[in-house]
């Protein structure tokens, strides 16, 4: 059993995915960041970084084994299970190489778009936010490029269907939040199609609608000062 400490962002779904692909039994503990649950003393104790996702592997050997940071996480589970991580020294760099360029690249990058578009003006509607906006959102679609062309040399990023893809397919199905046109990237526009049909993919994301439907409106108080830690 693992328990999974989870919030349906990008990184949560890295986890549900893998989790529902490899078959595994998990339970899910909300961590609601909007809430401050992250910041919780029980939580720290897995997860210092107050950031979720983070497991608990009840079935580790040796005992309950925390892991926290979702690259970490998935490199764990793909070696618990022995699945979507190559064994053989070639194919498995070309794996983790593609993870952690998603994790030091696509998702920093992204976040940060998202963060001057989406969440910025909300925090400081007197501030200018058209620099930090442009910057990573140019970012962004140079990240998309190379995956663009990596993914027309082969069908998934290293080759096989992998946790690199898992790792990256929740940051980049995101692409409409900056008004992208994913025609721009055939390459990416397959791949994401590719990815979003899977069965295991398709029930990650319902989890996370159970977990937090969808709302509208504007950031609270108490969001703000979670996540960001707006004041006032």
């Amino acid at each position: 059993m693992i328990d999974l400490y989870y919030w349906p962002t990008p990184n949560g779904h890295k986890i549900t995915i893998f989790l529902e692909e490899a078959g595994l039994e998990y339970k899910i503990h909300p961590i609601n960041i909007g809430e401050g649950d992250q910041f919780k003393p029980d939580f720290l104790k897995i997860s210092p970084n107050n950031k979720m996702p983070a497991i608990v592997d009840l079935d580790a050997e040796g005992g309950p084994l925390p892991v926290f940071e979702s690259g970490a996480i998935l490199e764990y589970l793909a070696d618990k299970t022995g699945t979507f991580l190559p064994r053989e020294t070639h194919a498995r760099y070309r794996v983790l190489q593609w993870l952690y360029w998603q994790v030091g690249g696509l998702g920093p990058m992204m976040g940060q778009a998202n963060h001057f578009t989406n969440y910025a003006p909300q925090l400081d509607d007197e501030c200018d936010h058209t620099y930090g906006r442009e910057r990573y959102q140019n970012e962004t679609r140079r990240l998309f490029q190379v995956m663009d062309t990596e993914l027309g040399l082969k069908e998934f990023l290293a080759g096989d269907y992998s946790i690199a893809d898992m790792a990256s397919w929740p940051w980049m199905r995101a692409y409409k939040n900056y008004d992208f046109d994913l025609n721009d990237w055939p390459n990416l526009l397959r791949w994401h199609e590719t990815m979003k049909a899977r069965p295991a993919v398709r029930k990650a994301i319902d989890v996370g609608l159970e977990v937090n439907p969808p709302t509208k409106g504007p950031l609270s108080a108490d969001a703000k000062k979670h996540m960001f830690g707006k004041k006032g």
